[in-house]
């Protein structure tokens, strides 16, 4: 019995506490993630364009993307020169899976500065709560679950940077959030909230103020930088290739017009009334939750129904910040005695927080945790995570089989054109590219220019972006009508091969 106490005692350790969530975290994602690829439910766009990115830095050579198209620089789609840290780990274990399982520990990684910084709050059990809050967000569950993308280097880095404004530890939240800018170009206006709310709580004259006035300058800076210069040096077009999405170029119009941009259809309310949940409402008292008005902004005002909704992975970089102005609100209600041995000062706008509980704060600050606490029940059945506990999501069905028997056709080092969920699982050992992209030799042509295979699922649901399954269709026709043979007809599954 001592035993077990013993090891209770040591459990509630911070350090114990927050890295053992972190961990139990990471393995959750990684056995999604890892599954779901396992299942061919991981795609071309976005798994297999990574994978080629980082294939390519591993191999020494610029991001070149034939997924993307014939002589695709990455860089001029999006601004992620932070992908580059993960070519060593690649050169020595190339393949998706090495991608999948960074982003699952990249992901967990953020329950370890909130849960430490609830300790200090509240104690092992408020910092288990938060830990659990942040490991089960809807948005973090919802990214590990898809595919891969460069977001999840910010999940950690703006838990750090969010953390250090609650503990008023200025100068490490801004080191925490300039890296934000190698990650994502929108992501230095979320440098630059960062700035603004170091500058707003500084004393006048001081040195922290200005730091706080440089970070904002520089967070605009380099977000103008990589959107007006850097991106369109790379790009085909010579352009940014958002601009559409976000509605450049429109009239703005009326308040009235304005606002029902922002808030119609009502997908968007959904958006937001989750985002609000999912900090118990409490946290939107915090000016933590100013961090969040870069993203929610541009995916508001956008013209893109992805960008409006809960599903997808657009959310992550909102969860470590909704959570921690949560932490935030909590900690500034004065319902949890803040231990006498907390490092740091006092929490963001909470110099006359009370240093025993207030009775009349318990209510509200349990009335936040219960509501966040659903939020994780309520969508707990709805995202990814819920595969665990599903028999049928680890078997493997006549249909997966006959699906893994063709792509074993496929050598390595061959060239194929192939279907959007094929294409995933083939860009860490062939050049692939889509089918209804790759360039498809006339019959006048020497058809050794071709890709030497073909491989289509005509079932696959997520053909109709970015290839429909009309345009699918039609390439399969023209190479089969070039003389590529069948080689491979098994229902709706095709694999062709180059005479």
């Amino acid at each position: 019995m001592w035993v077990l106490r013993r090891v209770l005692r040591r459990l509630r350790r911070p350090w114990v506490l927050s890295w053992g969530l972190a961990a139990l975290f990471a393995a959750l994602y990684s056995c999604v993630a890892v599954n779901r690829h396992r299942r061919v439910l991981t795609q071309a766009y976005d798994l297999g364009i990574f994978e080629q990115a980082v294939r390519a830095y591993a191999d020494g050579r610029a991001p070149i993307v034939l997924l993307k198209g014939p002589g695709y620089h990455l860089l001029g789609d999006h601004f992620h020169p932070v992908l580059v840290t993960l070519a060593p780990l690649y050169r020595v274990f190339p393949g998706a899976v090495t991608l999948l399982l960074a982003q699952a520990v990249l992901m967990a990684l953020a329950v370890v500065p909130l849960s430490r910084w609830a300790h200090e709050v509240g104690g092992p059990r408020l910092a288990g709560t938060v830990g659990c809050l942040i490991g089960l967000s809807w948005g973090i569950v919802e990214a590990v679950a898809d595919d891969f993308h460069e977001i999840a280097f910010a999940v950690p880095l703006l838990a750090c940077a969010a953390t250090a404004l609650g503990r008023g530890r200025s100068a490490a939240a801004v080191l925490w959030a300039l890296p934000l800018v190698l990650v994502k170009e929108d992501l230095g206006l979320t440098v630059a909230a960062v700035g603004v709310l170091v500058f707003r709580r500084a004393a006048r004259g001081s040195g922290i103020r200005a730091l706080g006035f440089g970070t904002a300058l520089f967070g605009l800076a380099a977000t103008a930088l990589t959107m007006l210069v850097v991106l369109p040096s790379f790009n085909p077009g010579g352009d940014f290739a958002y601009w559409g999405q976000l509605g450049a170029g429109k009239a703005v119009g009326a308040p009235w017009e304005l606002a029902g941009r922002l808030f119609w259809p009502p997908l968007k309310w959904l958006l937001l009334g989750l985002a609000a949940a999912t900090a118990g409402f409490l946290g939107l008292r915090s000016p933590l939750a100013l961090l969040c008005v870069p993203t929610v902004g541009w995916r508001l005002i956008a013209d893109n129904p992805h960008y409006w909704g809960v599903g997808y992975h657009y959310s992550a970089v909102l969860m470590p910040l909704l959570i921690a102005a949560l932490v935030d609100a909590l900690d500034r209600t004065g319902a949890f005695a803040r231990r006498p041995d907390a490092p740091g000062p006092a929490p963001l706008d909470a110099a006359s927080a009370p240093a025993a509980p207030d009775a009349a704060a318990v209510r509200p600050a349990r009335r936040a945790l219960v509501v966040a606490g659903l939020v994780a029940a309520v969508t707990l059945p709805v995202y990814p995570l819920h595969e665990l506990a599903a028999p049928g999501a680890w078997a493997t069905s006549p249909r997966l089989a006959a699906t893994k028997a063709l792509l074993a056709r496929i050598p390595d080092g061959a060239t194929v054109a192939a279907s959007n969920r094929l294409a995933a699982q083939l860009a860490g050992r062939t050049t692939v590219g889509l089918v209804c992209r790759e360039p498809v030799p006339s019959p006048a042509d020497d058809l050794s220019d071709g890709p030497q295979w073909v491989a289509v699922d005509l079932a696959d649901p997520s053909v109709h972006a970015p290839c429909a399954i009309e345009d699918t269709r039609w390439m399969l026709g023209r190479y089969e009508s070039f003389g590529y043979r069948p080689v491979v007809a098994d229902g709706d599954l095709r694999l062709l091969r180059r005479p």
